[in-house]
């Protein structure tokens, strides 16, 4: 069973696939890529079972899903990461947040991902964008924090369960309260899923205790609403 995802759950993903096979049987083999991504393989027709992207990425998928299986699993708020042995900047208020940006070297954001969308319209709103955005570092591909550790960048800014796949990197802590973004994740059976009965099964099995469990330990939230 082929699953398309957004690499923002993966590290919970990795182990809740895990717990899935042993208890099905039941191969899963996942592709990790941000959402616009997946769309383009989708527009290619690529073939897969099951999606897992942003929320609302779905609407324009139309018939290309079975609609009655589309699922909530969790949401991703947005952090900020230094280099592990950095002085960790005070990010507690909005205040100390911007103070924070405004005299970095450079900071680094995704320049594909969801986080990275938000984060250029922040600066936008905060009126930063030249001072802070002309010398920011967009990452084009892989982990933002990488940008801290190699030295490229003294600031990272990505989904907090992102940043804690670059264990050389200090997780400084969410974005304050008043700028926080957080982007939901839905997952849902493509129409055309040659395994429809599994790939159902695996969609349900995302919103099982279990799931969720590995979704808190990975810096993720539950969805604020329902499941369904």
């Amino acid at each position: 069973m082929k699953v398309f995802s957004s690499p923002a759950v993966k590290k919970a993903l990795d182990e809740v696939i895990d717990l899935f096979q042993q208890e099905t049987a039941v191969e899963v083999r996942a592709v990790f890529e941000p959402t616009s991504q997946l769309l383009g393989r989708i527009e290619a027709r690529e073939p897969f079972d099951v999606m897992i992207a942003v929320s609302g990425s779905f609407a324009s998928l139309g018939p290309i899903i079975d609609g009655s299986t589309l699922t909530s699993v969790a949401r991703a708020g947005i952090g900020v990461a230094v280099k592990d042995d950095a002085p960790a900047p005070d990010i507690s208020t909005a205040e100390s947040f911007i103070k924070t940006i405004r005299g970095a070297k450079s900071v680094a954001y995704s320049g594909t991902g969801a986080s990275g969308a938000y984060f250029e319209t922040l600066l936008e709103d905060l009126g930063l964008n030249e001072e802070v955005g002309s010398r920011a570092t967009v990452v084009k591909k892989g982990y933002v924090a990488e940008a801290v550790v190699d030295g490229t960048a003294d600031i990272a800014i990505q989904q907090l369960s992102e940043l804690l796949f670059v264990p050389q990197a200090h997780i400084v802590g969410p974005l304050p309260s008043e700028l926080q973004h957080y982007t939901e994740f839905s997952a849902a059976v493509s129409a055309s899923s040659t395994r429809p009965a599994e790939a159902e099964s695996f969609v349900s099995f995302l919103s099982s205790h279990a799931a969720q469990a590995k979704y808190l330990q990975t810096m993720l939230e539950l969805p604020t609403v329902p499941a369904k």
